[in-house]
Parts: structure tokens; C-alpha cells; sequence
């Protein structure tokens, strides 16, 4: 996920989950490998999983991974589990070993995710439609957002080219006075968003959540547009993060298996987790340490569901 540098992270109520299956631990002797991807949403999953399931008498690992490559290494039983996979970037590998019985999907994450068009909060007092899209159709809001570079039309703030975007594609489609420009990297994003909400400069743009800036700029998501093809070129939608185990999970670590089944995360947690990491400088082990520490009344009913 090449826009998801940031992220994660905390979990959530396992109460909510319902009691758990009591299991056999299984193996304890052998360390439960468990993925750790290349964005920080993904780490601090992976480190909260891996303490939980130390609560509950295991050994663990963390198995640095890229995020396609790490599929196959699933698939092969190298990493047990991958507690944080979205479903929107997982190529043609990650069905497939689904497929053929390699891997073992164990659900939701819980990660209320978005993906969309976002504005400094303060817009709405300038342009009162907001969030209806309809907002970017009135010539007065239009010309708050336009540049000496996009006039008459108002300038978007897309992601950067490399990444791919859908958002020059959605303009056209809706006719929107608008006028798509790609950023230059997510620092970049970053420091717009951070101006724009200090000096009450007008921008609207692409973004995505969980990410930590949202636990410190305060933002509005437009309500998109419908779509007109019902195709990922022409749509944007908030993409589903499962978990998942390898096939042989379940029978060597019972008792693990049905705690991370209970397992969750919850975005507010998470991006306040990330905040902590990517702007405060704290370090991902101490942060997950922290939660714990914090947060046994929500992680034990998972571990006691699964052992009693």
C-alpha cells in the first residue's frame, strides 16, 4: 500500500466479540511467525497481536515482509499469521493461495477505513454544501480553491503520480470545475493539510484513513459522487483489512487461533498509536507495550475465552 506509510494502532473491545471457543494452547514450544509489513498501521497490529498471544503462553516472532511477497511466504507456513492485509492491494496472489486451501482468511480486522476527498473542517463555513459533492458545483466555492496554475478551475490535490490515482477520472466523469495535481509524496500531502488547517487556506484532496495526521488536523470527508461505470477507475470505495492465518495454523496453535479470531483494531486507537510513532518519535515496541499495559479489561477476554 503505497499510500499507507503510516499507520496503527490499538485494539479493540474483544468483549463486543463474544465469548471464545476454550482450546488446546498446541504447540507453545515453537514461536508463532508473525508478518511485519512495510507500513507502520501494519507494525503496530503485528506487535499487539504478537503480545496478546504472549498473554495467552506463546513464543513469537516478527518476520520483516514486503506486502505481495509476503502471500506466498503465508501460503508455505514461513509466517503464521498476517494480522493486517487490505484487501484493496493484494494482487492476484493473495486469491489464489485462498484458493487452493494455503491460507486460511479469519475476517475483519475492524479497522473502520476511508478513502476519498477530504477538506480542512473549516471549509464548511466557507462553502455550506459541504460534504455533498454537489459543493465543488458552486462557482463561489470553486473559485476559493482555484490557483494562478488551475484557474478558472479549482485546484485538487491528488495523490503523487506514482501512485496511481482515480481522481482526474471522477472530476471528468462528474464535470467538475476542478483541475487534478498530483502532490509530490505523502510528506508533501502532509505539509499542505497541516498549512491549509493553520492559515485557513481552502484545499480539497485525496486521502485515506486510518492515517495519523487525522488525529491532528481535524478534516470533513465529501460525500463522493456517484459513480458512473461501477469499476475501480470510476469509484472510490473504503477498502476492507482482514486477518489471516496459514492453512496449518488452526491445528498447531488452537488456542492462538481463537484469539486472533477475537482480535481487533480500532482506527481511532490506531491512528493515535501512529501519531505517537511517526510524529512523536516514540518507539513501535514501546507503544505496543503501552497499550497493553493500558488495555488488559479489552485484550484478556480474548485469552481467556480461548484457554477457559
Amino acid at each position: 500500500m503505497k499510500h499507507l506509510t503510516t499507520t496503527v494502532c490499538a485494539v479493540v473491545l474483544g468483549a463486543l466479540a463474544g465469548p471464545g471457543i476454550a482450546a488446546e494452547p498446541g504447540a507453545t514450544d515453537q514461536p508463532i511467525r508473525i508478518a511485519m509489513l512495510e507500513w507502520t498501521g501494519a507494525q503496530i497490529t503485528s506487535q499487539i497481536a504478537g503480545r496478546v498471544l504472549e498473554k495467552a503462553g506463546y513464543k513469537v516472532e516478527y518476520v520483516t515482509a514486503g506486502n505481495y511477497p509476503h502471500f506466498q511466504g503465508l501460503a508455505d507456513g514461513e509466517i503464521a499469521v498476517s494480522p493486517e492485509i487490505w484487501l484493496n492491494n493484494v494482487g492476484d496472489i493473495y486469491p489464489k493461495v485462498l484458493a487452493e486451501g494455503k491460507v486460511e482468511d479469519l475476517g475483519s480486522l475492524g479497522l473502520e477505513t476511508n478513502e476519498g476527498w477530504i477538506y480542512p473542517k473549516f471549509m464548511e463555513e466557507l462553502c455550506p454544501a459541504l460534504p455533498s459533492w454537489e459543493a465543488l458545483n458552486d462557482p463561489a466555492c470553486v473559485a476559493l480553491l482555484a490557483t494562478p496554475d488551475t484557474m478558472p478551475n479549482g485546484r485538487f490535490l491528488d495523490y503523487p503520480a506514482d501512485w496511481g490515482s482515480r481522481a482526474a477520472t471522477i472530476i471528468a466523469d462528474n464535470s467538475l470545475a476542478l483541475t487534478a495535481v498530483p502532490s509530490g509524496s505523502e510528506g508533501a500531502m502532509l505539509a499542505e493539510l497541516r498549512a491549509a488547517g493553520a492559515a485557513k487556506t481552502p484545499l480539497v484532496m485525496m486521502f485515506w484513513a486510518p492515517h495519523f495526521i487525522l488525529a491532528e488536523v481535524e478534516v470533513g470527508w465529501i460525500d463522493m459522487p456517484p459513480c458512473v461505470q461501477d469499476t475501480n477507475e470510476h469509484c472510490i470505495r473504503a477498502p476492507d483489512v482482514n486477518k489471516a492465518v496459514w492453512s496449518g495454523f488452526k491445528d498447531k496453535w488452537p488456542a492462538g487461533y481463537e484469539v486472533l479470531k477475537a482480535f481487533s483494531v480500532s482506527t481511532e486507537d490506531q491512528q493515535q498509536m501512529m501519531l505517537a510513532i511517526d510524529q512523536n518519535g516514540e518507539s513501535l515496541e514501546s507503544v505496543a507495550d503501552g497499550w497493553i499495559a493500558a488495555n488488559e479489561a479489552l485484550w484478556r477476554p480474548w485469552v481467556d475465552g480461548a484457554l477457559n
